[in-house]
């Protein structure tokens, strides 16, 4: 505010009564948010319906009013008196008191407080359904649970007051760990007890080694076979990562030593003494300039050149920047977009001079504690499988039950929210399943869906918009596609996988993603037609197992079991983030699901499911302790599975018009097609791309018919080719012996016999044109060469000396010339 007279505000030569400013509002601004202030509140804007006008005129979207955060200026939208008018909608909780603060209607007694005061938690009822048993930890169990000889509880509970071992059945196995298998399942090669007894020596023979996964009789030669019996990558050997369940990979390692004038990193490794505290970070972990002290504060000094903040460190110092801003250059500060960062939000940011504002996808509703995106609708909850069935935790209620049992290896699911169907592969019988979950208990309603052609089947993902099944087999080395009746199948990819694992579809854009934790591990991306297929990430990744897509971000996600990691990027491999890296929290994680702000997966070596924050990596916790080898893992809920077209359905035509399988194309421009047509194995598409025909038919013919047109071109061409080279030769063989030759000094000229050629002069050496001793040899391709009959020099080029002649204008010269009188061309 500059030189106003008393009385009057004044910005860059305009002066504004102080009768007329706000009594509620400082005098002195930023003169961008000044003459905001001015023009809003002196302009006379009418507010849309779907805005709010705050008490200085400015609108801001009508979602924002009484959301928790101040958008207006003056806070307007977030008085008392704006939020105490507010009425809540019947599908919203009203928290009431003060804030009153309207909430999901089903957010309502979930387990965490999402009203200020906690109104939402209020009076909830705390007994577990019927027929459910509650633990000491108010935490609700199937009963089946109960007295199994597992600590599913958490706390115990659920195995105290046994009254007797447990007993199985006629057909069941007791183990020594008093839990039961079928009968059928032992002494087949694979432990069905946690203990493996079922496959002991005093039962089957043997030497009673534990069974492995990865036991195998002889290791190769890039494996290192631990004590026993597993073969893990040989450059795992002593890597300070124990991968051998024995850890004796890293037994009878050496140990790094340095020389007397070297330094030894924290990590082992060593650099010459001189490099420690030498104000360059030369050790890996940058233990060479730990406890170093500089004696010298460089921000007394002109603030260290830092346009804003300068920090002195033990080493050096740094510059920083107030919230809102970021280093430009090293030391100036500069005013930045929070929404860069992919988690500045849980969903939506949008950006503003200095700030950001969060926001929700359809069907997510901001909490007013947390700040974070919330699902509407039911609770969602997770499946997982564990061995010999599949579980389900209620994410909210915590409820655990059972939905699958009787599996001998469950290792891979995926689920049709729509149709409330789970899909899983069974290892071991090597088939694929389907049942509906509220029957799946009921091994009559389990229906096999592919049970032929499968080795190893191990990652298993639902298009649950053009309705067809991709699954991962390890065995074949292979990707294949079927139709979710399987009654139609098709292998998309067999080239350059060599242990794929785990698929995961994004059917809105036509794409899926695999993991391939081989000798070359990598994460891959192609259209779900098999086309465009590309590397998304294959740096510093060595065995991922399991990877899962963050629909609402669009990104990602995926754990290391060797790096114990989660990390993820976006659809296109770029900006990619590690969210938790900890050998001690993750031991041998194995697969993943994202949903909300939470990252799920099962570790199994730790026999548990665990979750924790997705944008923080911290608050880990266990849902699920004491399995029986975790595996897969999914979250259900209609959000997962966002609702969309099928493009296959979309006009008057079945299946696009497809004879056999119809498969979503990527959408990788607007143009791109929505669909292709595919055949089974052993057919091609025919000329109308859509029906089918026996694979090279269409070749065949074509190649027959090629064959027949080349040799009917090609034979009258060489015959007539033969007859001109006979033609020519005899016609050169006359011309020589018909030539006479008079040999003259320089040149010598060659002059024919035949009658009515005056004009036809040529010009050559002969053979015995040695003994002239004033004779130069010229260069080849260079001719200048005189015509008596014409009077004028001819210039040419390219000339054969072997063919003894060339040709001007119909008229032949040849011969030799002095060295001096060759001109170039």
């Amino acid at each position: 505010l500059l030189d106003c007279t008393a009385g009057p505000l004044r910005l860059t030569g305009l002066c504004l009564l102080l009768a007329h400013w706000p009594s509620s509002q400082p005098r002195c601004y930023s003169g961008e948010y000044f003459l905001s202030v001015l023009l809003f509140q002196h302009s006379g804007k009418t507010c849309a319906p779907a805005e709010f006008a705050c008490l200085n005129g400015q609108c801001v979207p009508g979602r924002w009013r009484c959301d928790g955060e101040p958008e207006c200026p003056d806070g307007s939208d977030e008085a008392e008196e704006t939020c105490s008018k507010q009425t809540c909608p019947p599908e919203k909780f009203d928290c009431g008191g003060s804030t009153n603060k309207c909430v999901s209607l089903s957010w309502r007694c979930d387990g965490e407080k999402d009203c200020e005061n906690g109104a939402d938690e209020e009076d909830c009822a705390s007994a577990c359904p019927s027929g459910e048993f509650m633990c000491g930890n108010r935490k609700c169990l199937a009963t089946v649970y109960v007295c199994d000889g597992d600590d599913d509880c958490g706390d115990g509970s659920d195995e105290l007051k046994c009254a007797s071992p447990l007993t199985c059945g006629p057909n069941h196995l007791r183990c020594n760990t008093s839990e039961c298998v079928p009968l059928m399942w032992s002494c087949d090669g694979d432990p069905d007890c946690s203990d493996s007894s079922d496959e002991g020596p005093e039962r089957c023979g043997g030497d009673g080694v534990p069974y492995l996964t990865n036991r195998r009789t002889n290791c190769t030669a890039g494996e290192f076979r631990c004590a026993n019996g597993e073969c893990v990558r040989l450059t795992w050997k002593c890597d300070g990562d124990p991968d051998c369940k024995d850890k004796s990979d890293e037994s009878d390692c050496p140990l790094l030593t340095c020389r007397p004038d070297e330094f030894q990193c924290s990590d082992g490794s060593c650099i010459h003494g001189t490099k420690q505290c030498n104000k360059v970070h030369d050790c890996p972990d940058h233990s060479d300039e730990s406890g170093c002290v500089n004696g010298m504060n460089e921000c007394m000094i002109n603030n260290g050149g830092c346009s804003h903040v300068c920090m002195d460190r033990p080493i050096g110092f740094e510059c920083q920047c107030p919230t809102g801003y970021q280093l430009l250059d090293k030391k100036t500060c500069g005013d930045i977009d929070e929404c860069e960062n992919p988690d500045a939000c849980s969903q939506i940011c949008i950006n503003y001079k200095g700030d950001f504002k969060c926001e929700c996808h359809e069907g997510y509703e901001m909490d007013p504690v947390t700040k974070t995106c919330k699902a509407e609708g039911k609770s969602p909850y997770l499946l997982f499988t564990n061995r010999h069935e599949i579980r389900r935790i209620d994410l909210v209620k915590r409820d655990y039950s059972q939905v699958v049992s009787t599996q001998k290896n469950a290792v891979a699911l995926d689920l049709d929210v729509a149709n409330n169907r789970v899909f899983w592969c069974d290892r071991f019988h090597r088939k694929i399943y389907s049942a509906f979950i509220n029957e799946a208990s009921d091994p009559s309603q389990q229906v096999p869906l592919l049970d032929s052609l499968l080795q190893t089947p191990v990652g298993l993902a639902l298009d649950w918009l053009q309705h067809n099944l991709y699954w991962a087999d390890s065995g074949d080395k292979s990707i294949s596609v079927a139709s979710v009746d399987a009654t139609k199948r098709r292998v998309l990819i067999d080239t350059d996988l060599s242990e794929p694992r785990a698929i995961a579809l994004d059917p809105h854009h036509g794409f899926m993603y695999w993991s391939d934790w081989g000798t070359r591990a990598k994460i891959e991306k192609a259209g779900m037609n098999g086309v465009d297929r590309q590397v998304l990430v294959a740096d510093n990744i060595e065995w991922p197992n399991g990877i899962t897509l963050d629909v609402a971000n669009r990104r990602l996600y995926w754990v290391d079991s060797k790096l114990h990691l989660i990390a993820s990027v976006d659809l296109n491999g770029a900006h990619r983030r590690t969210h938790v890296s900890s050998a001690e929290k993750l031991g041998h994680p194995y697969a993943l699901a994202v949903f909300e702000d939470r990252i799920y997966w099962t570790d199994r070596d730790r026999s548990a499911v665990f979750m924790a924050n997705r944008l923080t990596g911290q608050d880990i916790h266990a849902l699920a302790e004491n399995l029986n080898d975790p595996h897969d893992i999914v979250v259900f809920h209609q959000l997962r599975q966002p609702q969309g077209p099928d493009s296959c359905n979309l006009g008057s035509v079945a299946n696009g018009g497809c004879e056999y399988l119809c498969l979503k194309a990527p959408q990788i421009t607007e143009h791109s097609p929505k669909y292709t047509c595919a055949c089974p194995d052993g057919q091609d598409l025919g000329p109308d791309m859509r029906g089918c025909v026996p694979a090279g038919r269409e070749n065949f013919l074509l190649g027959e018919n090629l064959t027949v047109a080349v040799l009917g071109v090609v034979i009258p061409i060489v015959v007539f080719g033969l007859v001109c080279t006979g033609v020519y030769l005899v016609w050169r063989n006359w011309q020589r012996n018909s030539t006479k030759s008079m040999n003259f000094d320089n040149p010598v000229y060659r002059k024919t016999t035949g009658e009515g050629e005056e004009d036809e002069i040529h010009i050559g050496r002969t053979d015995n044109m040695g003994h002239h001793a004033h004779h130069h040899p010229y260069p080849g391709n260079y001719l200048r060469v005189s015509c008596p009959a014409c009077g004028r020099v001819q210039q040419v080029c390219g000339l054969d000396r072997r063919k003894r002649g060339c040709e001007v204008k119909g008229i032949f010269y040849a011969g030799v010339l002095s060295y001096h009188d060759l001109v170039r061309c």
